[in-house]
């Protein structure tokens, strides 16, 4: 990202670049950042081409036409897929590009090994953009706060993050809504955060997970019903509690084989808040309690499918029985 910024900023183009990976609030951000830069308000010189259905031709024949009125001409092409399979073609005119013509591609999913890869690899500059760990998003979120006039303590920093998730897009939707909440306040508290943001669905799950965890039925019941209440379906509530259940039993056999909280949210795949809850929640449950709540689950969703029990009543079973005290 440092060099693709700085790029922007000096102006010192490459031929083409690729932006891609899975944070899609970053990406857009910097294809706008790029597109203001070097075509600015014009949109003569400027060819955009979205998805899979364009003419290979057509964008060759654009690249060569020397800009109109102007020093450069900019052609951004989105989500092609020629970064999986194909363009062959295209990817052997990355080496022709004139000097007149950038290309910037913006995708999602690449495959490393594709001709188009290796040619813009080759001949520009590749911007992976990866979900950002905690650490950046709380500097991030900080550094909108600030600009703002507001400050947030560490502590209730890592409880919105917690509590919003780790898509920016979200994020900043929630930071802008507190701002205007606390417009006379110095200093973002954990009240107001309860008070403005919106819990996402898998920070409702964990604390459905933790209440069952603690065998207090009538707040894992009251969650779900809250759920419910909200048109979550139940189907989709019994995956994600069934995927807490698979993070839980991870996380307590990793933390049996010695693994710090760091590598097993490595090992894990997840979020350090994520790792940390999983390993706080698996101290209140069985190895065994884990396996049989994981294959109860998955016998539950397979009678919902086949008709032979009815959603609500299924998932409520299911959430009685692992809530209950002994």
């Amino acid at each position: 990202m440092k060099t693709l910024a700085a790029d922007i900023k000096s102006g010192n183009y490459k031929k083409v670049y690729l932006i891609c990976g899975e944070e899609e609030y970053l990406k857009l951000n910097y294809k706008n950042q790029f597109i203001r830069a070097v075509a600015g308000d014009d949109t003569m010189n400027l060819g955009i081409y979205e998805g899979k259905n364009f003419d290979v031709n057509e964008v060759i024949d654009t690249a060569e036409t020397f800009p109109f009125f102007a020093e450069r001409r900019l052609i951004v092409m989105e989500d092609t897929g020629l970064f999986k399979s194909g363009g062959e073609e295209l990817a052997e005119y990355m080496s022709e590009i004139p000097d007149s013509t950038i290309f910037l591609f913006v995708e999602q999913n690449v495959d490393k090994r594709s001709k188009m890869y290796k040619a813009v690899k080759a001949n520009g500059y590749i911007c992976e953009i990866s979900r950002q760990t905690e650490k950046d998003l709380s500097l991030w979120a900080a550094r909108i706060f600030a600009k703002d006039g507001k400050k947030i303590t560490n502590a209730d920093m890592s409880y919105l993050i917690a509590n919003v998730g780790t898509d920016m897009e979200v994020l900043s939707r929630e930071i802008e809504k507190l701002i205007s909440y606390d417009l006379n306040k110095e200093i973002i508290s954990k009240e107001d955060i309860d008070a403005v943001c919106v819990k996402q669905l898998n920070v409702r799950i964990f604390d459905m997970v933790d209440a069952i965890s603690v065998k207090n039925q009538k707040k894992t019941l009251d969650c779900y019903y809250e759920l419910i209440a909200e048109k979550e379906p139940p189907m989709r509530i019994l995956f994600m509690v069934a995927r807490q259940f698979h993070l839980i039993l991870q996380a307590k056999d990793l933390s049996a084989r010695g693994m710090s909280k760091d590598q097993i949210a490595q090992t894990m795949g997840v979020q350090g808040f994520i790792a940390t809850k999983s390993i706080r929640q698996s101290r209140n449950f069985s190895v065994a309690e884990l396996k049989s709540a994981l294959a109860e689950s998955v016998q539950t969703e397979e009678m919902i499918k086949k008709g032979m029990l009815d959603e609500n009543i299924g998932v409520e079973m299911l959430l009685i029985k692992y809530s209950r005290a002994a």
